[in-house]
C-alpha cells in the first residue's frame, strides 16, 4: 500500500508547529528592550543563551520519551511550556526573575520540535523525508516570520504585557490542535522513573554526527542575529524590529516549496554545501554593508540558506538514524542546533556590551563559523566519493 504523505494528521501537525513557532518567536524582538528597561542591559545575550542551554540539556530526556511514551505527549509538554510561561512573564517582572524564566521557556523547544520531527518521518514515506521535512518547516516558519512582526506591533499598540499574554494564546490553541492527532509510536511504555532515567548512550547518537556538527556551526549565525539584529534594527532606522525576522522567514518560506524535494533528489550533501555558501554570503552583505538595504538583502539572501539548510540537514539526520531511536537522532540534532544557537548567542552578548560598532565584526564572525561548516561537509563529501571508488 502506498503511503500517503498530505495526511489529516500531517496538516494538524503542521497547524500546531505554527501556532507554537510564532508563539516564543513573537517575544524575541521585544525582549532585548523589555530586560533594559528593568535593568538588564548587560545580560542581553543571556535571553537566548539561557533558552537554548535548557533547549538542549531537555533533549535527551525529550528524544527518550519521544521513543518510549510517544511523540504526542512530548509534543504537548513543549507547547504547555509556552503556555504557563506567558503567563510568568509580568508576574516575574525583575531581572533575575526574567532571567530564570528563559531558562524555563527553553524547556519548549527542548521537547516539542524533537518529537514533532519523529511524528514526521513515522507518518511520511522515505521517499519523500525531505519534502515532508521542508513543508513542515514552511509552517514553522511562517510561525517565525508573523509572530516577530505581530510581537512588535502589540507592544506597540498595547503592551508587553499583553505581547506575553497573547503569547499564551498561541501557545494555548496549539495544544488544543495536539489533542486531535493519533499517536505513531506503536511500542508504547507507561511514564515512570525508568522513562527518564537518562545514560551516556541516550545523550547523543553519534551515527548522526555530521549532520549535526553542521548544524551546531551554521546556527551560530542564527544565536548571533537573534541578539544583535533587534538592536541594530533600531540603530539604522527600522521601527519594527521584528522587520529583518519576516523578510528572511519570507524568502526561507518561498524556497521551502522546492528545498526539501530538492535534497530528496540530488542528495542531501549537496544541498547542504549550496545552503552554506548562500548563508556566508547573506551575513557578509549585512556586515560589510552597514545600511538598511544591507540589512534587508542580507535578510532575504540569509532566508533562502536557512530554507535550503533546515530541511537538508533534517533528512541528513533521519537517513543516518536507527528508525528504533529516531527520537534519539532528532534530540542529538537539537541539542546540536541549540549550542550553536546558545554559542552564538553568548559570545555576541558578551562581545557586544552595548557596543553597535562590535555588531558587524561579530556578524562576520559568524560567517567565518559557516565557513568552517562548509570546509567540513566538501572533505566528508570527498571522502565519501574516495570510499566509493575504492569500493568500486
Amino acid at each position: 500500500m502506498v503511503q500517503k504523505l498530505y495526511t489529516l494528521n500531517f496538516w494538524l501537525l503542521c497547524s500546531s508547529s505554527l501556532l507554537f513557532s510564532a508563539s516564543f518567536n513573537m517575544l524575541i524582538p521585544e525582549l532585548p528592550s523589555y530586560l533594559s528597561s528593568i535593568g538588564g542591559a548587560e545580560y542581553k545575550g543571556l535571553i537566548i543563551a539561557l533558552f537554548t542551554l535548557t533547549a538542549g540539556i531537555s533533549r535527551p530526556f525529550s528524544g527518550k520519551l519521544t521513543d518510549t511514551v510517544g511523540r504526542v505527549p512530548v509534543m504537548a509538554i513543549g507547547s504547555g511550556v509556552c503556555f504557563i510561561c506567558g503567563f510568568l512573564y509580568p508576574i516575574l517582572s525583575s531581572v533575575s526573575g526574567f532571567l530564570f524564566l528563559r531558562l524555563l521557556h527553553g524547556f519548549s523547544t527542548g521537547f516539542k520540535p524533537t518529537a514533532t520531527a519523529a511524528y514526521v518521518a513515522d507518518i511520511a514515506p522515505p521517499s519523500r523525508w525531505g519534502e515532508a521535512l521542508g513543508i513542515h518547516g514552511l509552517f514553522f516558519s511562517t510561525g517565525m516570520a508573523v509572530g516577530p512582526a505581530i510581537g512588535s506591533a502589540i507592544t506597540a499598540s498595547y503592551s508587553i504585557n499583553i505581547l506575553f499574554y497573547s503569547s499564551s494564546l498561541l501557545a494555548f490553541l496549539s495544544i488544543g490542535i495536539l489533542l486531535n492527532l493519533r499517536e505513531t509510536l506503536t511500542i508504547k511504555q507507561r511514564f515512570s522513573t525508568q522513562t527518564i532515567k537518562i545514560t551516556k548512550s541516550d545523550i547523543i547518537d553519534l551515527q548522526v554526527f555530521p549532520a549535526a556538527f553542521v548544524t551546531l556551526l551554521s546556527y551560530f549565525a542564527y544565536g548571533t542575529i537573534l541578539t544583535l539584529i533587534p538592536d541594530w534594527s533600531e540603530h539604522i532606522g527600522i521601527k519594527n524590529k521584528g522587520l529583518f525576522f519576516m523578510v528572511f522567514t519570507i524568502s526561507s518560506l518561498l524556497v521551502r516549496f522546492v528545498a526539501g524535494k530538492t535534497s530528496d533528489k540530488y542528495g542531501r550533501t549537496a544541498v547542504i554545501q549550496i545552503g552554506l555558501i548562500i548563508l556566508i554570503i547573506s551575513l557578509l552583505i549585512v556586515g560589510l554593508f552597514q545600511s538598511l538595504y544591507g540589512l534587508l538583502v542580507g535578510s532575504f539572501i540569509y532566508g533562502i540558506a536557512t530554507g535550503l539548510l533546515s530541511p537538508a540537514t533534517n533528512a541528513w539526520t533521519v537517513d543516518l538514524s536507527d528508525p528504533a531511536h529516531r527520537g534519539k537522532a532528532m534530540a542529538t540534532m537539537y541539542i546540536a542546533l541549540e549550542v550553536g544557537i546558545g554559542f552564538g548567542a553568548l559570545i555576541s552578548g558578551w562581545l557586544y556590551q552595548d557596543r553597535l560598532i562590535m555588531i558587524p565584526r561579530l556578524i562576520l564572525l559568524a560567517a567565518a563559523i559557516a565557513a568552517i561548516a562548509l570546509l567540513y561537509i566538501i572533505i566528508k563529501q570527498q571522502n565519501i566519493i574516495d570510499q566509493e571508488e575504492t569500493a568500486c
